[in-house]
Formats: C-alpha cells, structure tokens, sequence
C-alpha cells in the first residue's frame, strides 16, 4: 500500500511541477491547425471515393 502511495505523491508531483502545460493561445492554435488537417485530409478521402466509385462503376457497365 505504501508503493501505491508513493506512487500517487510522485506522480502528483511530476504533474503539478515538472510538467509544461501550453498556454491558451498555443492550444487554440494547435486545436485549430488539426481541425483544418482534418478537414482537409476527409475531403481527400472523398474526392478518393468518389473518383474510384465512378471507375467502378465504368467498367462494372462495359
């Protein structure tokens, strides 16, 4: 019990005073560049399918 303990305080610790937490403006930026990478990585995927659906489909008919 007392390894757990220690463990907890320790870890605690480390959170509180070791870790570098970002600031607001860095998160919002960080939060914002991954959003439009998203997006744009899903309109990539859909051009994608739509492109091989139509492929499909033309030589499905011939």
């Amino acid at each position: 019990m007392d390894q757990i303990i220690g463990y907890l305080k320790e870890s605690y610790n480390e959170l509180v005073h070791k870790v570098t937490w970002p600031s607001w403006n860095s998160l919002l930026s960080s939060t914002r560049l991954v959003l439009v990478a998203s997006l744009i990585i899903a309109l990539l995927i859909l051009a994608m399918d739509v492109v091989s659906k139509q492929f499909v489909e033309i030589i499905y008919n011939i």
